[in-house]
């Protein structure tokens, strides 16, 4: 059978007889202020990409797994967490992060009769302990288990603006675990960068700053590093975050001799989550979930549309577990290995994040290193300027949230139905630096909604 070429008998179109032609069609308006648009990150996005113009020299670094759905658990009471954990991984989710109130919990009793084979556990701990962590060290070697540690002490600084003790002594626990445990125990809690209004090039400079910190301070990291990231509403440009995320990580680490892939968790954005038309979320996070998907995460959690003001409910929990589910087994988002491979547009945005984010992150090593930039409030000075410039866009209308800064419903009503706070608290309480606040657009004009229901 011969092998015809299907378009062989058209000629290709070069990029620059397709100017011409949006150039006539544009009736003599001009082609760059019309149609030619740049990003918060500096990014001059063009209305087509053509491969005669486009050279792309990066090689993708994408999972050999198909992404897993993760759900959250907060362990208060230790049965129910467990009976939970069990119900939903029935129902369809494929991993479990539970999230420890301290370190009483007996991990025996919160484990007991759950799956272990292809079931990955994460234990994110919100304290930095030695014997805990070798108890769960200790029950993942015993049983075979799939179990990720999530410590995180420059995470701890940044959100709660102190160590768990101090500098040093965080360090000595954290090179103790590392000389002890055989599965992985550190986590780079990178999502709080982008909820506080970091732009995109900030989050991964930082998020590589970070892992630096680690690199330098521990003696020895022989497991796969856990990266927890935020997606949020750019859907091309959040595929190419976690496409360079990857590769500026895998860049990092070679100079380390550090062999090992970053292990990605991405979760939707809490920024652009609203209280009011609160159904959106819905609409926002599968989008956000799609980006995280294309990317290459290894893992989704996803946001509930009500997790911003209701406590953890089944309701909840299982609509954001079927958006998933459905982009996996009905949208088949598992079956393609990097989907986004040949896409001109998002290779360029991956490579031109990439440059931007090296370029900050060697300015931030040469001024001394995400800590000590944390400490001097370098790092906050400079998110608080990127959020300010998108909250003024917010403000303005140019920036858009159905039903709360565009076609609101003046009906709604959500003063009776909070059962969560959904706004920045303000704690008077002594801090080694400045904590970096996660908040949302919406805050200012729901707080004033609120105050005249």
């Amino acid at each position: 059978m011969a092998n015809n070429n299907l378009f062989s008998d058209f000629e290709a179109v070069s990029s620059k007889q397709w100017k011409q032609q949006i150039q006539y069609e544009l009736k003599g308006a001009d082609y760059n202020e019309t149609l030619v648009w740049e990003s918060p990150e500096g990014i001059k996005v063009k209305p087509f990409y053509h491969n005669d113009e486009t050279e792309v020299n990066l090689d993708a670094i994408v999972p050999t797994k198909p992404f897993a759905i993760v759900q959250n658990i907060f362990v208060h009471d230790v049965k129910k967490s467990n009976a939970r954990a069990l119900e939903t991984l029935q129902r369809g989710a494929e991993s479990i992060r539970f999230t420890l109130e301290n370190d009483a919990v007996s991990i025996e009793e919160l484990m007991q009769n759950l799956p272990l084979e292809n079931v990955n556990y994460y234990f994110n701990l919100p304290f930095l302990s030695v014997e805990f962590s070798n108890k769960i060290n200790e029950f993942a070697s015993k049983n075979k288990a799939n179990i990720f540690i999530q410590n995180d002490p420059i995470g701890q600084l940044a959100k709660d603006g102190n160590w768990f003790e101090n500098l040093k002594k965080d360090f000595e626990n954290l090179n103790t675990i590392a000389s002890k445990t055989t599965v992985p125990f550190l986590t780079i809690s990178s999502g709080i960068y982008q909820n506080a209004g970091a732009n995109i090039v900030q989050q991964l400079a930082y998020t590589l700053a970070h892992a630096n910190e680690y690199f330098n301070r521990i003696t020895a990291i022989n497991q796969p590093i856990t990266i927890e990231v935020a997606v949020g509403t750019n859907y091309f440009f959040e595929i190419a975050k976690l496409r360079a995320l990857r590769l500026l990580f895998n860049t990092l680490a070679s100079e380390y001799n550090y062999n090992f892939d970053c292990h990605i968790i991405a979760t939707p954005t809490k920024r652009n989550k609203t209280l009011y038309d609160y159904n959106v979320n819905m609409l926002r996070t599968t989008t956000e979930c799609m980006s995280a998907i294309l990317g290459g995460a290894d893992a989704v959690a996803n946001l509930a549309y009500d997790a911003i003001y209701h406590k953890d409910n089944e309701f909840g929990d299982r609509i954001s577990r079927n958006q998933l589910l459905v982009l996996k087994h009905e949208s088949y988002f598992d079956k393609v290995n990097n989907p986004a491979d040949g896409a001109y547009y998002i290779e360029t945005l991956t490579e031109q994040l990439a440059e931007k984010a090296l370029e900050l992150f060697k300015d931030i090593e040469k001024n001394g290193g995400l800590i000590s930039q944390l400490i001097d409030g370098t790092i906050q000075r400079k998110i608080n300027e990127s959020a300010q410039k998108e909250q003024e866009l917010f403000d303005s209308g140019k920036e858009v949230l159905l039903g709360t800064n565009k076609y609101p419903n003046k009906n709604d009503q959500m003063k009776n139905d909070l059962e969560l706070y959904p706004f920045v608290k303000q704690n008077a309480r002594k801090t080694l630096i400045t904590p970096i606040i996660e908040k949302r657009l919406a805050e200012k004009l729901e707080q004033e909604r609120l105050a005249s229901e």
